[in-house]
């Protein structure tokens, strides 16, 4: 018996179509070949008595004016007949013979072999994500580098220096300078120490006011920043990892009522603070304070004092946008790839546009993405482990891979499984569909002539 728990429908169409079988079985047809010899037997008979078989005319017979009538019985007719033919309940696998099952276990395990086969990668699409996490890995390496302060402010490798001396061409100081004074880009979360504050929060000053500071932050800075602008606040997570929210009384001009006055007010004061020497934090890093953990290198520092000591090195947005370009190189190199390939192998330009990470319409980019990813991120595992510096770690390409890891490992253990299900029904549906116009096309056939009566 299977398993499988049946519902009231399945269980009674088991039981019809296992009944229906044994009266097809239990159809006994005539021997044709008794029936040759028969026909053969009288033909000769008629050749003896001077007839020719082949010149007899068939008689003609006059056939009554009545309609033929085929009555089809109800489906609780067919049930309750094979209930009183069958006992017990019966399972779909005893309507098929031991060979008919397993023809039909290899059927299906050779289309989700089908479905696996559009999701594998050969070796060109590994290699595509293996040189494109190499080169996004070289070009970190050698033209990123780490941060350092210099008497000419903060300068680093080519790359990294040309996306500093651009934000610094973008922004310049005297117009930066002259806004950051201005009253429109005053905002309450901006005390540089504890003169103004109610409530104490540890290492506030002029280096780490905006790395405590979470209005400073260019992601949280939209909620907790926007928020302290409208209710005259300031939202800190301080040195020693203490959450503190307080009203800065003295800063009470400073606030907006409107919140789009406020977003453009916290869109201002981003832009004075861009290109100071103590710029704004990369994204998220004010969380980091809330790590109070770890005993790191010789000094025996926490995950929060790496980072606090990270900021103060100059490990600040503008850098996290130099190291962001490493990141888009390997999605540049594998995209670019991949659609290449897809060209080649006869699929059209627009199915080919690798935008969409949809599996369906490209199976295996976001694979390849997750490889190329993993690669850059462990060449840079490895580059942090020889440095023992933590100015080496590529924040971008760890979020990077943390996103394409969380991606992956959920198709795979949870998505994967399902979709191929859905594709193994689909194709065993579309099969199904030609049974089912094939039983139509033999029921009109077998009809035909009759008048059907439902009981």
């Amino acid at each position: 018996m299977s398993r499988y728990q049946y519902n009231e429908l399945e269980r009674q169409a088991n039981k019809v179509l296992k009944h229906q079988a044994r009266e097809l079985d239990g159809i006994s047809f005539p021997d044709l070949h008794s029936v040759d010899e028969s026909i053969a037997s009288s033909e000769e008979l008629l050749r003896k008595l001077g007839i020719d078989p082949g010149s007899a005319k068939p008689a003609q017979s006059i056939s009554p004016r009545t309609q033929k009538t085929l009555v089809v019985p109800s489906w609780e007719e067919l049930c309750a007949e094979s209930d009183r033919e069958i006992e017990g309940e019966v399972a779909l696998e005893d309507l098929f013979t031991p060979e008919e099952l397993a023809s039909n276990e290899l059927a299906v395990r050779m289309l989700n072999d089908e479905y696996n086969t559009l999701h594998r990668l050969d070796r060109y699409d590994v290699a595509i994500s293996a040189v494109a996490g190499l080169i996004s890995a070289l070009v970190d390496i050698l033209l990123v580098g780490v941060p350092h302060r210099t008497t000419t402010g903060l300068r680093s490798a080519p790359l990294s220096d040309y996306v500093r001396d651009y934000f610094d061409k973008r922004f310049p100081e005297a117009d930066m300078q002259q806004l950051a004074n201005s009253k429109v880009s005053k905002v309450p979360f901006d005390a540089q120490d504890n003169r103004n504050t109610t409530i104490r929060v540890e290492g506030l000053s002029a280096y780490y006011h905006r790395l405590l500071s979470l209005g400073h932050d260019p992601i949280l800075g939209f909620v907790f920043g926007v928020a302290d602008i409208m209710n005259g606040t300031m939202t800190t997570v301080d040195k020693t990892g203490k959450v503190v929210v307080q009203v800065m009384a003295n800063y009470a001009d400073r606030t907006e009522a409107d919140i789009f006055a406020a977003i453009a007010k916290q869109i201002i004061h981003f832009k004075s603070d861009i290109t100071t020497s103590m710029g704004l934090p990369a994204p998220l890093m004010g969380l980091f304070n809330l790590l109070q953990f770890g005993s790191i290198g010789e000094a025996e520092q926490t995950v929060a004092e790496i980072v606090q000591g990270m900021y103060y090195e100059g490990y600040d947005f503008i850098h996290f946008c130099a190291q962001s370009i490493p990141v888009m190189i390997t999605e540049v190199v594998v995209r670019l790839g991949y659609a290449f390939k897809r060209i080649k192998e006869g699929h059209k330009v627009r199915d080919s546009i690798p935008f969409s990470l949809d599996r369906t319409k490209h199976p295996k980019l976001a694979t390849m993405l997750f490889i190329g990813h993993t690669a850059a991120t462990a060449v840079n595992a490895g580059k942090v482990y020889f440095s023992k510096n933590p100015m080496d770690i590529n924040y971008p390409q760890w979020l990077a891979f943390a996103k394409y890891s969380y991606s992956q490992a959920k198709w795979v253990i949870f998505k994967k499984p399902a979709a191929r299900d859905a594709y193994v029904r689909g194709k065993t549906d579309e099969e199904l569909a030609l049974v089912y116009d094939e039983v139509d096309k033999t029921f009109l056939d077998v009809t035909e002539g009759y008048v059907l009566v439902f009981d």
